[in-house]
């Protein structure tokens, strides 16, 4: 049998208002995530899962994929400046509760800009206090 587990992420697009990250680490557990708008790409990461929330976070990672971009992914594209720094402020807006056994903090999620060019609707590259990470919600398509 098989230690390695795998979920799927709103496989059948019913689920909305969603947000999580899943800190990369060795847990045996790997998240499938359909993204990347009409595109339809599939990810799978490795990890543990965390729910995290943001004030618009939702609303506001939706707009430059879904109508800039019209939907059709990002991947692996070559983002401008004033893109770059128009995502880095919507992931900024994210929250993540960081909790070390004793003490809880909150904490601001930084996208991780070395893997930028990874960066695609419902799949975004972050740094989160415990680690690297990918910032998922649900697919638009």
């Amino acid at each position: 049998m098989s230690s390695r587990r795998y979920v799927t992420l709103d496989q059948d697009d019913t689920a909305d208002g969603w947000l999580h990250v899943v800190v990369e680490a060795p847990t045996g557990v790997f998240y499938h995530q359909q993204y990347g708008g009409h595109a339809c790409r599939q990810g799978q990461v490795e990890g543990f899962l965390v729910p995290v929330f943001g004030p618009d976070a939702l609303d506001s990672r939706r707009q430059p994929f879904e109508e800039e971009f019209a939907g059709g992914g990002t991947w692996n594209y070559s983002w401008a400046d004033d893109e770059r720094r128009k995502l880095r402020g919507i992931i900024e807006t994210i929250r993540y509760w960081a909790f070390d056994g004793h003490t809880e903090e909150l904490h601001a999620l930084r996208l991780g800009e070395s893997r930028i060019r990874d960066a695609d609707e419902s799949w975004i590259p972050v740094i989160t206090p415990d680690g690297p990470g990918m910032l998922l919600w649900a697919n638009s398509d």
